[in-house]
């Protein structure tokens, strides 16, 4: 089993597995040749179904590393296939627990190599876009690497939650987004949480932007009591402006 990313048998799988999926869906792939051929990167995307970060990693030409939910290694169906595939477990209580997979993502990333987070921490089950975590934006601002906003459309309705088997012939888009580029960040003098918050809210605008989901300022899972969606107020202001009025409504 291997605890520390992505190997040869991904990289086998990918091989057998993408002409077969190919097969079974439509796949409208845009914006991969922004990836860069070599060198660390966080690629996140939104969260929608069980197949996202299975269709990402099947598309792109390079082995992907993927922090995925600690309780498949309680399973003896996914606890040696999935961290073989590149899987790294996290504990989704936080603190230190959560700490272990980030330090094994670092490692990923200083090997050069690609990592796949989801900023929402958990899948959508209503299929808007929620609040982003910081995580990803930590380990750029510590690693140094761009982190690449990801788009997918079409998997919830490919495998919806809770639905144990998908549905073949169905459409995917899968949209690679511009890089963020932390180093802009990096001498801005501010406190650090609020930094990693303004990474975080420009990175779940791009998202939006590549997907077209409502966007509700919470935490995926939380209930929203009075805050509805912010998707009118960006909608109202220009492509400058955007980006701050998420991080305004981030703060409020």
């Amino acid at each position: 089993m291997n605890a520390d990313g992505a190997g040869k048998l991904q990289t086998r799988f990918r091989r057998v597995a993408r002409p077969v999926t190919n097969k079974l869906w439509n796949f409208h792939l845009e914006g991969f040749d922004r990836l860069p051929t070599d060198g660390p990167a966080i690629l996140c995307p939104n969260h929608v179904s069980f197949l996202d970060s299975a269709f990402l990693m099947l598309h792109v030409f390079r082995n992907i590393s993927f922090v995925g939910k600690a309780e498949y290694m309680d399973s003896w169906k996914t606890k040696f296939l999935f961290p073989a595939m590149g899987m790294i477990p996290i504990d989704r209580a936080g603190g230190d627990k959560s700490q272990a997979a980030l330090d094994t993502a670092e490692r990923v990333l200083r090997r050069g190599e690609l990592f796949g987070i989801f900023p929402e921490g958990t899948r959508s089950r209503d299929g808007d876009l929620y609040k982003g975590r910081t995580g990803a934006a930590r380990l750029a601002m510590k690693v140094g690497c761009p982190i690449f906003p990801v788009g997918v459309v079409g998997t919830r309705e490919i495998q919806p939650p809770d639905a144990k088997f998908p549905k073949f012939r169905r459409e995917c888009t899968i949209r690679i987004g511009r890089p963020i580029n932390v180093a802009r960040y990096a001498n801005r003098g501010e406190d650090q949480h609020l930094v990693l918050r303004q990474i975080t809210d420009e990175l779940m605008f791009e998202i939006r932007e590549l997907t077209g989901q409502v966007y509700r300022n919470v935490y995926a899972g939380k209930t929203a009591e009075t805050e509805p969606t912010i998707a009118a107020k960006v909608a109202t202001v220009s492509d400058a402006d955007a980006g701050q009025v998420l991080v305004g409504a981030a703060a409020s």
